[in-house]
């Protein structure tokens, strides 16, 4: 699987998850000198506790933990229940993300929208949507007056869609990407609906969000997108985002400090690579500071006197990054293929790297909260 240098992690305060096959549940890990240490307490026996404390970097740095594995070991380890092993770094947090955040990307989902979930009229309706809207969004800022007067002028163009409305109107689109403790970590299997015929990854850094609004760090994500299916309509966006495995986060959330802040994640670089068992292989990025909103207001629109989240939100902020190279047939763009391995990285961050599956040959999800909270309490930490 890989991962950044044990050098590279210990600059910041990272911390993480893994699970304890000798335990039969998870437990909280942080990163010191090139080594995992369990730092699960009566405390913080969740990482939403963690990341409850008004000073969660002072705490683990104070915690002395247990000694579980080498840090290289880990990263290298695929999920496997038998063996100690990174999962997603959240837990009880809400899985929310952000949609149409990025220009590029926006004018993708129109296509989408255009096409009906059809991957071979993309292209022909690509260039007109493009002859006709340019580079005219890059800049704006959404919610704008001028934002105001080009969507009055797209809408004479007669191209106007939701997915512009939520682009550079003042509303942010924010929906659930995945059920509490559903989410996939590191080296684990992701999950394409077997309907979708056309989907690609979204490499994303997602902020861990505190029940008060309070963004603590960030993680890596990949937002699986079933371009078919939301293509078709926007009312299956419940199908073509939230299925078994179709989310991944990790491999550690870097909690902001001296070393990695909030304007950090604001100028992050993503890569992306997708590597095929055919042989195939496809590059990407995805830039924050492209990005047509603050990450804070996209905070603030998704927690806040409106909506509580009292166990706090992972939140996916959206990607620059849209594939529309063909891999097969002309005209037909990327989609993926089984076997397909994506790796996101960050250099502050780290590496994820997952292996693309159908959702239904997944490994099942079937320890929710019911079984974490049974589990937390027979090892005496609840």
């Amino acid at each position: 699987m890989g991962g950044m240098s044990d050098t590279a992690f210990g600059k910041g305060t990272f911390v993480g998850r893994v699970w304890r096959p000798d335990l039969g549940g998870p437990s909280l890990v942080t990163i010191r000198d090139g080594a995992l240490f369990d730092i699960t307490s009566k405390a913080t026996p969740t990482m939403r506790d963690l990341l409850e404390l008004p000073d969660p970097v002072a705490h683990v740095r104070s915690v002395a933990g247990e000694r579980l594995a080498s840090l290289e070991e880990c990263l290298a380890r695929k999920a496997d229940a038998s063996t100690l092993h990174l999962i997603a770094p959240s837990d009880l947090q809400a899985v929310k993300a952000c949609g149409v955040t990025f220009a590029r990307s926006m004018i993708e989902r129109v296509i989408e929208e255009r096409a009906a979930g059809d991957a071979s009229r993309a292209e022909a309706i690509r260039s007109r949507v493009t002859a006709v809207i340019g580079d005219s969004l890059r800049n704006l800022k959404p919610g704008s007056a001028e934002a105001a007067r080009v969507k009055a002028a797209l809408q004479e163009e007669g191209v106007w869609s939701q997915y512009l409305e939520v682009g550079i109107g003042p509303d942010a689109e924010v929906f659930t990407k995945a059920q509490v403790l559903s989410a996939v970590g590191p080296g684990a299997a992701v999950g394409l609906h077997p309907a979708s015929r056309w989907n690609n990854p979204e490499p994303e850094i997602v902020l861990a969000v505190c029940s008060r609004g309070q963004v603590k760090g960030a993680t890596l994500g990949n937002d699986v997108n079933l371009r078919d299916i939301e293509g078709r309509s926007a009312l299956l966006l419940g199908k073509a985002k939230d299925n078994n495995a179709s989310c991944a986060i990790g491999p550690f959330i870097r909690l902001f400090d001296e070393t990695y802040t909030i304007d950090d994640v604001r100028k992050a670089e993503l890569t992306l690579l997708v590597e095929g068992e055919d042989g195939y292989r496809l590059t990407g990025r995805s830039s924050m500071a492209e990005i047509s909103r603050d990450p804070l207001d996209l905070v603030a629109q998704t927690i806040g006197p409106h909506h509580q989240y009292p166990d706090g939100v992972m939140l996916f902020m959206g990607t620059l990054f849209a594939p529309v190279e063909d891999r097969d047939e002309p005209g037909q763009g990327f989609t993926h293929k089984l076997g397909d391995v994506v790796t996101i990285a960050n250099a502050e961050l780290g590496r994820l790297t997952n292996t693309v599956r159908l959702s239904t040959e997944c490994a099942p999800w079937n320890f929710g909260a019911a079984a974490l909270m049974r589990n937390l309490a027979g090892r005496g930490l609840l």
